[in-house]
């Protein structure tokens, strides 16, 4: 029986909660299992940690501290951005969650002239609770861990019309 290790996929349904309060902040469990391929930092170091050595069926619970999840919240991604980089006609509230060419940010602080924009993950500095069960082990196709993720159901899809999609003409 295959093992969660490096080089494997795996398939997961999981639960996450903030353990100091119970509240779940995602879950699988009402569609498809999370699919991932082991050690190709797809996932947060810990998840994948805590899942080594599980096979088919198995089940772990864990938390894990913000150095094992998304990290610590660092002022270095506190940012102010002019005003005018953002659309005139678009509204800027506090609080909001934009996505940008760096990715996901947050609105922390607004000005006539600066938007103060916090590209911290929103689950860094969090400790974090996960309920797993193991669907699936296998080993990765030798395509897999070429591409670097998963291929087939649960993972990326090829469409034979547009080629090999990990190539440069491709949608990776």
């Amino acid at each position: 029986m295959t093992k969660v290790a490096k080089d494997t996929v795996a398939r997961v349904h999981y639960t996450g909660t903030f353990p100091d309060s119970g509240e779940e902040f995602d879950t699988s469990r009402n569609g498809e299992p999370l699919t991932f391929l082991v050690g190709h930092k797809g996932m947060i170091p810990g998840f994948e940690r805590e899942l080594m050595g599980a096979t088919t069926g198995d089940s772990r619970s864990f938390t894990l501290e913000p150095e094992d999840a998304y990290g610590h919240p660092s002022d270095e991604l506190v940012q102010e951005v002019p005003r005018q980089m953002f659309p005139e006609d678009m509204p800027i509230d506090l609080g909001m969650m934009l996505m940008s060419d760096a990715g996901p940010l947050r609105i922390v602080a607004i000005t006539e002239e600066t938007v103060r924009c916090d590209f911290n993950n929103p689950m860094a500095g969090k400790t974090l609770h996960f309920e797993v069960e193991v669907v699936e082990v296998r080993a990765a196709t030798a395509d897999e861990l070429a591409h670097g993720h998963v291929h087939g159901p649960g993972g990326h899809q090829h469409e034979e019309e547009k080629g090999d999609c990990c190539s440069n003409d491709g949608c990776c």
